[in-house]
């Protein structure tokens, strides 16, 4: 590997207790969508000590921040998330469902780990843009509310990404690969019904019940499934059935919506015509209704440039390696867990071939981390989850990667990856991602014709143009 990458490995790997404490902090706070004061507290402290320019609550939300370094030309961007989840509190390291504070937060999706991870990266560019005095610029992104809350659409609709040359960022999962295809874009609205409260048997003539707008809301939603895309999905729940008085006429009742498809555009058409049905609900019932905006994203855009360049720089750094205490508790907590015999990685769900290579890779391992490099995939992948991370792609080239923090086939949003992430195991797959980050940057520093091609690449896939799921005057919020 080059001598300037190597010295920005070496300068992560002495910042290692740094990017390790960070992770372990963020854990411990466990802080829900858009209300990590003391994580982004904790990246801003330790990136000012640092040497970066800290800007605090950008783009209008207060847990938000950027860290920049550097000056000029080409501007790189590193996305951090650091939001948990509710209900998923639990003891770091157990081999057992256990709350370390009951009924408390988790970092089931290991956004701990995505943001030390991306912390490391920021840190090794900074070396070398201070060692080399190069010109360029790295920043580093605090984006909340991933899980519920969507900040980084909140910031495309400022055209915050459009100022970036380059974006870059990883996730934990169960494999080390390079992440291709398109995703679901996503709009959650909340629809508020307000009628008038009656006795349901005196003087039901007099009411007009909420709950009943509600549910022909949802009876017009089903008929709309068959007049949809394939690849869209509505899903709902209701959030307030209006009380538990069966004889009372129910004056309230709401009901939260989630519009997915695989284009934002074809989002935003679907959201209008269920905006319809609940006008429709609202007139039938003689009710009325507000809603209420909570979040939109877009679906993803891959860049082949930008993966090949990730996969190369993954390539020649290889993989996380375990001590065999570290693959002895992966072990056994795999075996907490059905479908931990699965075939890993997005490749091997959309081609037979590379499916096959997997499968001798897992066997030949013996284990349950995946201690190996997954071969690059670059044709057609859809993945029918959605991340924010979309709307960065829609407005500059935009790449990603997968690395094995936790142990094949470990589900998503559980307890078992929240233990994890408080391990050795997960510190170093963070670790890990932030080099293979740190190393693919300073290529794009330094290689003007390939940040050329990533954008000629970027520039063709986006040519429709991007359309912001968030309304003009929606503001970052969580359901009720």
């Amino acid at each position: 590997m080059e001598q300037n990458k190597q010295a920005a490995i070496a300068a992560i790997e002495a910042k290692s207790d740094t990017v390790f404490r960070v992770s372990d902090a963020v854990w411990e706070y466990a802080e829900l969508s858009l209300q990590e004061e003391k994580s982004a507290a904790c990246y801003s402290e330790v990136l000012k000590a640092e040497g970066f320019q800290v800007e605090s609550g950008i783009c209008g939300i207060p847990t938000a921040f950027s860290a920049s370094f550097g000056s000029g030309r080409p501007v790189i961007g590193i996305l951090a998330e650091y939001d948990a989840l509710s209900g998923l509190s639990q003891k770091g390291g157990a081999l057992e469902r256990e709350e370390a504070v009951p009924g408390g937060c988790g970092h089931g999706c290991g956004h701990n780990l995505l943001g030390a991870g991306a912390l490391a990266a920021a840190l090794g560019v900074k070396d070398y843009l201070e060692r080399t005095k190069r010109p360029g610029t790295v920043v580093l992104y605090g984006c909340p509310g991933e899980e519920g809350g969507a900040a980084k659409a909140f910031m495309a609709r400022e055209n915050l990404w459009r100022d970036l040359d380059a974006a870059l960022t990883w996730h934990p999962d169960d494999a080390n690969e390079v992440v291709t295809g398109s995703s679901n874009s996503c709009i959650q609205t909340q629809y508020f019904f307000t009628g008038v409260a009656a006795h349901a048997a005196g003087d039901p003539e007099r009411g007009r019940s909420a709950l009943d707008a509600v549910e022909l809301m949802n009876i017009g939603v089903q008929f709309l499934r068959e007049h949809m895309s394939s690849r869209a999905r509505i899903h709902y729940a209701i959030t307030d059935a209006g009380g538990r008085s069966p004889n009372v006429v129910q004056p309230r009742a709401s009901v939260l919506y989630m519009v997915r498809s695989n284009r934002v555009a074809e989002a935003v058409e679907l959201q209008e015509r269920v905006d319809q049905i609940a006008q429709g609900a609202a007139l039938m019932t003689g009710t009325s209704f507000v809603k209420k905006f909570i979040d939109g994203l877009a679906d993803t855009v891959p860049n082949h440039t930008l993966e090949s360049l990730l996969y190369r720089n993954f390539q020649a750094l290889g993989v996380p390696v375990h001590t065999p205490e570290e693959h002895a508790y992966a072990d056994a907590l795999a075996k907490t867990y059905p479908g931990s015999g699965r075939v890993p990685g997005i490749g091997a769900e959309n081609d037979g071939s590379i499916a096959a290579q997997v499968k001798a890779l897992r066997k030949a391992n013996g284990h349950a981390m995946n201690d190996f490099l997954l071969p690059l995939y670059q044709g057609d992948a859809f993945h029918p989850g959605s991340t924010d991370v979309g709307d960065v792609s829609w407005q500059t080239p935009t790449g990603q990667i997968h690395a094995a923090a936790w142990p094949n086939g470990s589900p998503g949003h559980s307890w078992q990856n929240v233990a994890i992430g408080r391990t050795d195991i997960g510190r170093k797959a963070a670790l890990h991602a932030g080099k293979v980050l740190a190393a693919s940057a300073i290529d794009l520093f330094e290689d003007p014709a390939l940040l050329a091609e990533a954008k000629a690449e970027f520039e063709k896939q986006t040519a429709e143009g991007y359309t912001c799921p968030i309304p003009p005057d929606a503001v970052p919020t969580i359901a009720d």
